[in-house]
């Protein structure tokens, strides 16, 4: 069935016989590719291509004037990229060949293989959405620059991971496949739904749900709607949130937790485009743009059996990873002025600054709550600050909290967790010591104060260590 809606660029249907175009085209804006051009005098077809750009081209190959024989690798030639499927009233086996060789599509019947040519078209179709993006993912890449910064202003980076996330979803923003944007919890995925939504400039609306503890029922009601008297309690016919978003784009997060019945209704949404309400047995299509989310691991689900095969690589058309907080600290000066400048304007508080040192501790630490912790944390200390400066006492007591007992974990895992474990020949406590030192420092930037945290000891033990190691040498 359908895999993809309203190609961006048209479908040209090349014949003479004005009643099979008008027939043809309304079957396939039957099956939800509505962007059709007809064209009955073979004698134009070149005009149009050198005028607009053409997705698919269904070309009779019997016509006055010009035959589709002698069009096919004028068109082949000139645009190579536009699949060109040919049609004629008769089934002959050489002239299909000859098709072929001059570089063809395909080649169907016009009566006998109706239901062949509309398999065709889309697959023509989707062949040419590919190309464009191809093209696009490689402008974009070479260019090294976005076209619609604009697009991405509610996510605070200037790191080059993500600035390569932005140029695909720029380069996918206009299909209507669906996406999956995967990361862990508090990375900013609803954010990268959101972008994707404005970058496609669709007119209808972005519609997020969370499917999260969400039973068959609900999930079915909640995206799809019911009839009245669908069940106790439905008084009224209501539309589902799929309905809300009609040229828009749904936003389903949390999509691993679905059960398999709901699994099922989901990717029967996915390629059908087809959906029924509670209660109803008449089906009711949808044009919107469908972008999932998960924290989960799909791949391990689908092969663990609790997530199903074929939806999960039906939800992989275009995928996105937003990489977690620890693996782009860059942002980390960015993201914490932007905190800080937000938590004062929602406190009614003057904006502090905050020390530079801050950078070094927090850069310290793994964040298993992305993005969404760091905010939490520098709210937190805002709200609680007095001076010009932001003191750096509440992140100190936080990390302290989350900072493991190194200790009782040794004791449990010694062989996991001792850092000695492979060397052949162990250090002395001086060297060992030494070495923490040094590694302290490193992580935290060079800055003595933050190493001290670190090693729960005071500055100037610090400094007594070094002095110490530079006299032995």
């Amino acid at each position: 069935m359908d895999n993809q809606l309203t190609p961006n660029r048209p479908i040209l249907l090349v014949d003479d016989e004005e009643a099979w175009l008008h027939s043809f085209s309304l079957t396939l804006r039957s099956k939800g590719l509505t962007n059709i051009r007809c064209c009955s005098d073979s004698r134009k077809v070149m005009d149009i291509l050198s005028d607009e750009e053409v997705g698919v081209i269904v070309l009779d190959l019997t016509m006055p004037h010009l035959s589709g024989e002698e069009l096919l690798p004028a068109i082949v030639q000139e645009y190579p990229l536009i699949p060109v499927l040919i049609i004629t009233g008769l089934d002959l086996v050489d002239t299909a060949v000859r098709c072929m060789k001059l570089g063809a599509f395909d080649y169907y019947t016009k009566v006998s293989e109706e239901t062949r040519l509309i398999a065709g078209v889309k697959r023509a179709v989707d062949l040419s959405l590919l190309r464009q993006e191809n093209d696009l993912l490689k402008e974009h890449f070479l260019k090294d620059k976005l076209d619609h910064p604009e697009a991405f202003s509610r996510i605070t980076t200037h790191n080059k991971a993500m600035r390569s996330i932005f140029q695909y979803m720029e380069s996918i923003a206009n299909t209507n496949e669906p996406v999956l944007i995967s990361g862990e919890t508090g990375v900013g995925k609803e954010l990268i739904a959101q972008a994707l939504h404005s970058l496609s400039k669709r007119r209808g609306e972005f519609v997020p749900v969370n499917v999260a503890g969400l039973d068959d029922t609900m999930f079915a009601d909640t995206l799809f709607g019911h009839k009245k008297g669908a069940f106790t309690g439905a008084d009224q016919t209501r539309g589902g949130l799929i309905e809300h978003a009609a040229s828009g784009t749904l936003f389903l997060d949390e999509i691993g937790d679905l059960s398999p019945l709901s699994q099922t209704k989901l990717l029967r949404l996915l390629q059908e485009r087809e959906y029924l309400p509670l209660g109803s047995d008449i089906p009711k299509r949808t044009d919107c743009r469908m972008i999932f989310a998960t924290h989960q691991n799909l791949q391990e689900m689908q092969e663990g059996t609790t997530f199903r095969r074929d939806l999960y690589y039906r939800l992989h058309a275009h995928r996105i990873h937003v990489p977690p907080l620890r693996e782009r600290l860059d942002d980390l000066p960015l993201l914490v002025d932007f905190f800080v400048d937000e938590a004062a304007t929602r406190l009614n508080k003057k904006k502090p600054t905050f020390p530079k040192e801050l950078i070094s501790l927090l850069g310290t630490y793994d964040f298993p709550g992305n993005i969404r912790e760091l905010k939490n944390m520098v709210f937190d200390a805002v709200s609680t600050h007095k001076n010009r400066t932001m003191s750096m006492d509440s992140f100190k007591d936080y990390l302290r909290l989350r900072r493991p007992n190194l200790d009782d974990e040794i004791k449990k895992h010694p062989e996991t967790l001792t850092p000695f474990a492979d060397l052949p020949q162990l250090p002395s406590i001086k060297e060992a010591g030494y070495l923490l030192v040094l590694e302290a420092l490193n992580r935290a930037n060079g800055n003595q104060a933050i190493a001290a945290e670190m090693l729960g000891i005071t500055r100037q033990a610090l400094n007594w260590r070094l002095k110490q190691a530079d006299r032995d040498e």
